[in-house]
């Protein structure tokens, strides 16, 4: 299935993300058996995007939040059987050491209360040659969202939070997202 099939299938929402997502996503020149974590399933916009990529995909949220459409969504592209759902917390991820290739967030790093524990959490479950994409609205993105959810939290620059890591990173710039592409210092 097409980009174009996606979006006429899953709507405007959907649609005014999956172009950015999918550009960054193939930007990463991701090996298809890597392993991959989406962190923040929310409507799985992000989870649905890397599988229609190929991409086998973990994907979760925190116990108790639940979001039943995004199921809804990837069966109707015909991706639900490359999406694994399992509850957890950023913040204490239930995962081995060095488990993920590739770790997404999308539009989650500004929902997560402790962001120093949920990296460290990340940086402890990615592989050493792994990448970490952040990707966050920007504020053109924040007041788009206010316009339906009032109270939206404020959006953040991940890259106040990751200094002193050992991160190197690359942004990606659009109107209303940045993708912030981690990788560790060799």
């Amino acid at each position: 299935m097409n980009i174009g099939q996606v979006k006429e299938i899953l709507g405007e929402e959907f649609g005014r993300v999956i172009d950015f997502l999918s550009s960054v996503v193939v930007k990463l020149e991701l090996a298809k058996n890597s392993k991959v974590l989406d962190i923040g399933t929310g409507r799985a916009h992000m989870a649905i995007t890397l599988a229609l990529h190929g991409y086998k995909v973990i994907t979760g949220e925190p116990e108790g939040v639940y979001w039943a459409d995004w199921r809804i969504s990837a069966k109707k592209v015909s991706v639900e059987e490359m999406i694994t759902f399992k509850p957890f917390n950023a913040e204490n991820l239930p995962f081995e050491d060095a488990s993920f290739d590739a770790i997404f967030l999308y539009a989650t790093f500004h929902h997560i209360d402790n962001k120093e524990r949920a990296l460290s959490e990340l940086l402890r479950v990615m592989k050493s040659e792994g990448r970490l994409v952040i990707i966050e609205l920007t504020e053109a993105g924040i007041n788009s969202v206010r316009k339906r959810y009032k109270s939206h939290p404020d959006a953040v620059d991940p890259r106040d939070f990751t200094k002193g890591l050992g991160l190197k990173v690359k942004v990606i710039e659009s109107r209303d997202l940045n993708a912030y592409i981690y990788k560790r210092f060799k």
